[in-house]
Parts: C-alpha cells; structure tokens; sequence
C-alpha cells in the first residue's frame, strides 16, 4: 500500500463567532506561488501526521518489521514524521511561529521616542490635523500607542525608519538599512509586512538594486495616506487621545 498520497490539508476559517471552522480543500500554494509559511506550515505538518497515525495497521506492518519501535526514525525515513523527536522540534517551530506580535516586534524595534510630556495646547494641535500630530514626537507617541492596540504599529515604525534612513549619507549604512527596511516591512514572509499595493512594489523593487536614502519615498506617502485616512480618525475618538486630554485638562490637585 502506497504512503505518499497526499493527504487532505485543512484550512480553518473562522467563523461568525469567532470560533474556527474546519474546511477541507485540495493543498495549494501559499502567497505569490510560495509554500505557506509560519503556524500554517505547522498546521498542515500536524494535520499530515495525524492522517498518517490513523492508517491501518496494515499499511505499517511493512515498516514495523525486524521488531523495529514506534520511534523508527534511525532506520526508515517514511516513520520520520511520526518520531518523537522531529514532534519536538515540530511543537518548538511552532511555538516560535505563535509567539504574540508583540513578542516578535519587541526583539526589532525601539522604544518609543524620547520627548517631553506634551501639553494641553500640543494636544489640542492633534486634532487639527493629522499633519500636526504626525510632527510631534508626543504626538507620534500617543498614535503609535493606539496603533499598537489595532495591532497595526508597524506602519508607524516603517515610516519612522523611512525618516531615518533619509537622513542617512553614509552609502554603506544606507545600503545596510534599506535591506533591514526591506527585510522587516516589505518582504511578503516578515510578520510586520505592510500593506502595499503592486506598483509601488515594482518601484521598490528596482529601486533596492542601488538602494538610496529614497528608495522607499513612494511607499512611505502610501502607509502615511493610509494612516491618515484609516487610523488617524479612530485616533481621535480613542480613550488613548480622550484620557489623554482628560488628564491634561483636570487641574493640578494641591498638596
């Protein structure tokens, strides 16, 4: 009995309840061609090794022969995927593809701005314009906090690196910086991938064949127009901005 058929892969879809519904469809490539990487990999290993533990016992009579155990790794390659050891690393490779965003972002970015604690004026300024807020360092701040809860912060930190590498003249740096950039925020297997349509993809992609300090100025005024026309008004009617305002405005309490 053959042991390489495929086995049906299942795509959970959640449901309207929020609770995941399986689906059975036919194994298909993952984004632009590509094998699905991160805890979808991991499911489809898990779910393969499952269907294979319930064949019959005939069809691993063959590999159980010469009184070989459970574990037969060491000696046949077909029982590999149901070895203890390859489940280890299987269950650690997944525990690291389901670390929270926070986790991941926390290894690779920076804390937060250095800035004085803004006044009552500067945060009335805010909601004037979106401009206003984006060139306050409190402001900048404040937003990247409220980002951070739509769990969409890694458009604010992109644009923050593309204002950092644009101060940047060291050709060698600039070089080694948009590649993190490009690493980091644009490459479709990065986990703080930002949404950016294809043409602007096109231009990146040229563009980091002789990376300059501008490589990324088109995707930048993208997640700024995005963040200005998406995020900014939830901003503004957020308890992160309204707290904020809230505390400035109470009076200093008297010893």
């Amino acid at each position: 009995m053959r042991m390489d058929d495929k086995q049906p892969v299942l795509y959970e879809e959640p449901g309207a309840n929020g609770c995941n519904q399986g689906k059975e469809l036919p194994p298909s490539p993952g984004i632009h061609g590509e094998t699905p990487m991160g805890s979808e990999r991991m499911e489809m290993r898990k779910r393969q090794m499952s269907g294979q533990q319930e064949l019959p016992s005939a069809a691993r009579a063959p590999q159980d022969a010469g009184n070989r155990g459970p574990n037969a790794c060491c000696f046949c390659w077909c029982c590999c995927c149901s070895c203890s050891c390859l489940t280890v690393r299987n269950e650690e490779g997944e525990g690291r593809s389901r670390r929270p965003s926070c986790d991941v972002k926390a290894e690779s970015t920076t804390n937060c701005e250095e800035s004085p604690n803004p006044t009552l004026e500067e945060v009335c300024t805010w909601g004037q314009s979106f401009d206003k807020l984006m060139r306050s360092a409190g402001g900048r701040n404040a937003f990247r906090e409220f980002l951070r809860t739509e769990f969409s912060e890694e458009n604010m930190l992109f644009w923050l690196a593309c204002e950092d590498l644009k101060n940047e003249t060291n050709k060698s740096v600039v070089e080694e910086k948009a590649r993190l950039i490009y690493e980091d925020y644009i490459s479709i297997l990065s986990p703080k991938e930002v949404s950016l349509d294809s043409r602007v993809r096109e231009v990146i992609n040229r563009n980091m064949l002789e990376p300059t300090s501008h490589t990324f100025d088109d995707a930048q005024l993208q997640i700024y127009t995005l963040m200005h026309r998406d995020s900014y008004p939830r901003f503004m009617n957020s308890s992160v901005y309204k707290s904020l305002l809230q505390t400035l405005s109470e009076p200093p309490t008297e010893s």
